[in-house]
């Protein structure tokens, strides 16, 4: 066949033809396009659980190796090892032990890299939603001597709360009907100067006698100030400063008193305070003889070291009518100090430090029980690290000097030259007295000023 007769017999491309090859040609480029989107996808769905997987990929890195280093054990010598020599067999001991310590420290890292970014940042949106914020401080006061010496200086406020509100009957300490509103059972200081070189807690009886400031009110309800004002009060005891002005009062009163800048203030419910003992399963505490309180009853039954659950401790703290006491606050202070003491040594131990779930109990029957002002993850820990090392000869416990004997209104009074002489020596630094001289006639008063306050001696220049 010649090629006109061939070309005759090939088949039309007519308009339909076309427009089906273009239809054709169009679905399979809308058919690529979707592949390689498919493709892309994929890509971004492998990469997002890769990265997903990576805290779970890392703890199995961290269990694997840590796994590695308890079952992995030496190869055996060879037997054309016998004849090497004792040196030969040394190094290689040495050999394998730097391995194995090598391992030993990996694995470790490994772990704290992993617990470190998994629950750092965690851990401090979790106790800062949880702690109750409360305008506490006052650091612009005049009362405040020599405040730029105090630079660097950490003073915790910390008042323990008798509020009844949400007490149980079987508590046996009341309820908010019987005994509204709050007092302040507990006042004390803590105060760790710029050197961190020590911890001094100082105790003021809830009945020292002073001269108590205009205060805003304050709701213990709702934990907050109105506008109006509980006026001045020349003569008063120390726990009606909490009762009717809150934390703010209180702060007003003991700069009055010391001089001292409080930079942090830490108000606890002792309502609460159990939950923090039960979260550690108890503490213990060591007694000469058994505390037998008129009022509350028999709290420890015997002498020596017991170790008391959360009620026992709360009715400890709380306790102002124990048999043998010479007063009813200074008992309590005793035992409170004691207690506090017991509480942090207990929270530190590696019983706790290492048991997640005390560790975490703690911490959250803290932040509930707690509120104040400056507290949170990040001041806690810089104080942590600040006194990390600090053996227990380093913290002192003691109370404010009064006369130890109640005048005639019930009150305790101040001792003002040696409480100068105490706050002096925490303002700028300086060793603590031991044993004061005896303080002349006109030594005590029922209220400190401001004005009787001096500088001292001038604190050593130290950070911390």
């Amino acid at each position: 066949m010649d090629r006109l007769t061939m070309t005759d017999e090939l088949e039309a491309i007519d308009d339909a033809t076309i427009t089906k090859r273009k239809i054709d040609h169009t679905l399979a480029r809308f058919s690529a396009a979707h592949d390689e989107l498919e493709a892309e996808e994929a890509k971004k769905r492998e990469r997002r659980e890769r990265f997903a997987a990576r805290p779970a990929a890392l703890l199995e890195q961290t269990r694997t190796a840590l796994q590695r280093v308890v079952t992995t054990t030496d190869p055996e010598p060879a037997e054309e090892s016998a004849s090497q020599t004792r040196l030969q067999e040394k190094k290689e001991r040495k050999t394998r032990q730097t391995a194995k310590a090598g391992r030993i420290t990996a694995a470790v890292v490994a772990a704290l890299v992993f617990l470190s970014i998994g629950s750092a940042w965690g851990a401090q949106t979790w106790f800062d939603a949880k702690f109750n914020t409360v305008a506490s401080l006052d650091e612009d006061s005049a009362d405040i001597q020599d405040a730029a010496g105090q630079t660097g200086d950490e003073n915790f406020l910390m008042v323990g709360s008798d509020s009844r509100d949400g007490a149980a009957a079987e508590d046996g300490v009341g309820d908010a009907d019987g005994t509204p509103g709050a007092r302040s059972d507990t006042v004390m200081i803590a105060h760790v100067p710029a050197d961190r070189q020590r911890v001094v807690m100082v105790s003021f009886p809830r009945d020292l006698e002073i001269s108590r400031p205009e205060c805003k009110r304050w709701d213990p309800a709702t934990s907050s100030y109105s506008e109006e004002t509980s006026p001045a009060q020349k003569i008063a005891k120390l726990n009606t400063a909490y009762a009717v002005g809150g934390p703010q009062c209180v702060t007003k009163v003991i700069q009055q008193i010391t001089g001292m800048k409080m930079n942090h203030f830490v108000g606890i419910d002792f309502n609460g305070f159990k939950s923090m003992v039960d979260a550690v399963q108890g503490v213990t505490v060591y007694n000469e003889k058994p505390v037998d309180d008129t009022t509350l009853g028999m709290i420890i039954p015997q002498a020596g070291e017991t170790r008391i659950s959360g009620d026992q401790a709360l009715n400890y703290v709380r306790a102002r009518h124990v048999k043998g006491d010479p007063t009813s606050d200074y008992g309590r202070i005793k035992r409170q100090q004691a207690f506090l003491g017991a509480l942090l040594k207990t929270v530190m131990s590696k019983d706790v430090i290492l048991d997640t779930g005390k560790l975490s109990g703690f911490i959250d029957a803290f932040a509930k029980a707690t509120f104040g002002e400056n507290l949170g993850i990040n001041q806690m820990m810089t104080l942590a690290k600040s006194m990390r090392g600090m053996g227990s000869d380093k913290v002192k416990f003691l109370t404010v000097p009064t006369t130890e004997e109640a005048n005639k209104r019930g009150n305790e009074v101040l001792l003002q030259s040696k409480a100068k002489a105490v706050f002096d020596a925490l303002i700028n630094n300086t060793p603590l007295e031991e044993k004061a001289p005896a303080p002349p006639a006109s030594d005590t008063a029922s209220a400190p000023t401001s004005s009787a306050k001096s500088g001292g001696a001038k604190k050593s220049s130290s950070s911390g």
